[in-house]
């Protein structure tokens, strides 16, 4: 992962409905769910969960597959870690103390 993309993870998790929405399709998994289940979970309207849910795959963190004629929605945990790592290895350079921590 590089700076910019980081940014752009951080940038999106910035926002408190996005945060639940990731928390949320944590865990779920990779079974995921559909935008009307995380919107029910999150207590946003239809129109707002759709516009983090965007704002969400646009820095990477969240895939989008289309099933039958729904959209399953997906933390992409490799991009996850990347962002984890990229913490903790580059911004921390590894420091014991922020290794313990996680």
């Amino acid at each position: 992962m590089n700076e910019q993309q980081v940014i752009d993870a951080l940038g999106a998790l910035a926002q408190e409905t996005r945060l639940r929405i990731l928390r949320y399709l944590v865990s779920k998994g990779q079974v995921g769910a559909a935008a009307g289940d995380i919107s029910a979970q999150v207590s946003a309207s239809a129109s707002r969960t759709s516009f983090h849910l965007s704002a969400l795959a646009d820095a990477g963190l969240v895939t989008a597959t289309r099933v039958s004629r729904s959209i399953i929605y997906r933390v992409d945990f490799n991009a996850m870690g990347s962002l984890i790592g990229y913490l903790v290895k580059d911004c921390c350079k590894s420091d014991p103390r922020v290794i313990r921590c996680c």
